[in-house]
């Protein structure tokens, strides 16, 4: 599986609301943080974002945007109107006059994610990915946002699945076509996967994490002096390379604790350690507790049996 689609499949979105937003005139509204993700497609007009105190970014019709955890922002009809404290909500919203045609329509959305890894996942995206409609690539986004409204808007039997099935194809599609070319985007798991001798490491890593990666073996793999690849894979992606390995193998790990493993020893060789010990051991020093506290904590059924730990 590559970078993208494992990203995705260990957030596992769901529990997604869609609803139309509308204005006319002079409007501003802020929103406070809150952590999970939200998309919003234009469908008319036009409207001003920015993120906490940020300069405000113009968004046309056609636009889409992908807020992988929405920080506080604020939205309205022109830069520096003022802003009304506002709350999300799960129905349709009309912002400024209330009588007359809109001029300005939006589809907006938000969903969950699973919350074991959300932190340590979510680190490696940009805060904001916003795709213009003049890039072309929009068309695409606009049938998935239609597609998850309309199953919002229903309440038809395999509901919640096919949801989860958008949501994922709604972030692997806007992840993808933010792949960028070199600089373009803040150090990152998209600005790694940008340049193709880094994309070639990462690919590797996700495709046997369990194996004994070294910087020198993953330089080679890249083309580069060792010196050389761990600088540009530091300065691109955001931490050394075996920084990312741990981190990587750690967020399969929380995955499957969160999910009831049964057997520590497997799940140790699964994720690159020689035994049950060793694992644990790295697990307390990169999560803070051991595996047992964290099953217990991130489970949702019968706290699971992990075979083969030393009591916490």
């Amino acid at each position: 599986m590559d970078p993208l689609s494992e990203i995705v499949a260990l957030l596992r979105p769901h529990t997604a609301v869609s609803k139309p937003i509308t204005g006319r005139g002079a409007w501003g509204v802020r929103y406070a943080a809150y952590g999970q993700p939200g998309f919003a497609l234009v469908l008319a007009g036009h409207c001003w974002l920015a993120l906490g105190d940020g300069a405000p970014l113009r968004l046309g019709e056609g636009d889409f945007l992908l807020l992988p955890a929405t920080p506080a922002f604020s939205l309205s009809s022109e830069p520096g109107m003022a802003c009304r404290p506002a709350a999300p909500s799960h129905e349709a919203v009309r912002h400024g006059e209330r009588e007359g045609e809109p001029d300005f329509a939006m589809l907006g959305g938000a969903f969950q994610i699973e919350p074991a890894n959300a932190g340590l996942l979510l680190a490696l995206l940009p805060e904001m990915i916003h795709i213009r409609a003049a890039e072309g690539l929009t068309g695409r986004m606009a049938g998935i946002a239609g597609l998850i409204r309309e199953e919002c808007e229903a309440d038809r039997p395999g509901r919640d699945m096919i949801l989860s099935r958008l949501l994922e194809v709604m972030l692997v599609e806007c992840l993808r076509a933010r792949v960028p070319e070199q600089g373009e985007l803040p150090a990152g798991l998209l600005a790694g996967l940008g340049e193709p001798a880094l994309a070639r490491v990462l690919r590797a890593i996700h495709a046997d994490v369990a194996a004994g990666w070294t910087v020198a073996g993953l330089a080679s793999l890249a083309g580069m002096s060792r010196s050389t690849f761990a600088a540009r894979f530091t300065e691109a992606v955001g931490c050394a390379p075996i920084d990312y390995l741990m981190r990587w193998r750690m967020a399969l790990a929380r995955d499957a604790l969160s999910r009831g493993v049964k057997s520590l020893d497997r799940l140790a060789e699964t994720v690159g350690y020689d035994s049950a010990s060793a694992f644990s051991t790295a697990f307390r020093k990169r999560v803070g507790c051991s595996p047992r506290v964290f099953a217990r904590r991130h489970s949702s059924d019968v706290v699971p049996v992990l075979e083969a730990e030393a009591p916490a």
